[in-house]
């Protein structure tokens, strides 16, 4: 899986799943979100990256055409770039280490489902327990409990809950 997470936000990017990943396919994978933030890409400033193979000087070179300077973390130090890390951490323990995946279809069928599910209804302890793409992180609902009914919808086959 190839993701991209906009630190500030939490807010994350899968941009494919593949079994080979290549220069080429890592190039095309970051126009691809170049595309997809469109104007909003003018507001990132750095890119934070690991020294795998695949990120070639084609890759390094489409973010740096956008303005973003690219960081390489250094090597053998994964604690450097420790909200990647965590990320993976979070969807090997909620999700793909609970099922079996049958395919890279079905990865990625899974992924899209529980991206939605930490974009729009996760928790986020750094953005004061909403989730990234809440529309006002500074003040949190106050539901009455004495009279309010929780209500629930399976995702992921129960893995995850999400509110009505």
């Amino acid at each position: 899986m190839f993701f991209v997470m906009e630190v500030g936000t939490r807010h994350v990017h899968v941009l494919g799943v593949t079994a080979h990943p290549d220069g080429a396919w890592t190039v095309q994978q970051a126009r691809n979100l170049l595309m997809d933030l469109g104007e909003r890409a003018a507001g990132f400033g750095f890119l934070v990256r690991d020294r795998a193979g695949q990120f070639t000087a084609a890759f390094d070179a489409v973010f740096a055409a956008a303005g973003i300077t690219v960081v390489k973390i250094p090597p053998r130090s994964p604690k450097v770039n420790a909200f990647a890390e965590r990320r993976i951490r979070t969807v090997r323990g909620e999700v793909t280490d609970r099922m079996l995946i049958a395919g890279l279809r079905h990865l990625h069928t899974v992924l899209s489902e529980y991206v939605a599910h930490y974009n729009q209804h996760r928790p986020h302890r750094a953005q004061g327990l909403r989730p990234p793409d809440h529309d006002d992180i500074t003040t949190a609902a106050v539901t009455d409990m004495t009279t309010a009914r929780i209500r629930r919808r399976r995702a992921l086959g129960g893995l995850c809950q999400r509110p009505f």
